[in-house]
């Protein structure tokens, strides 16, 4: 899941990036670049390998 969520806020930098859209500070294009390096490096981790749906 957080995998996912990672590859959505990859796709919107890379959006923002080449679209040239200007944005406030807060999110600029290196910021959700850096959010979803931040949710990818939990999902390596292991973090949020319980929020499955299914349960056993």
């Amino acid at each position: 899941m957080l995998g996912i969520a990672a590859a959505v806020l990859f796709f919107i930098a890379f959006l923002i990036n080449a679209a040239e859209i200007t944005t406030n500070d807060v999110f600029t294009s290196s910021n959700v670049m850096l959010l979803g390096l931040m949710l990818l490096a939990l999902h390596v981790a292991g973090i949020g390998n319980g929020w499955s749906g299914r349960r056993r």
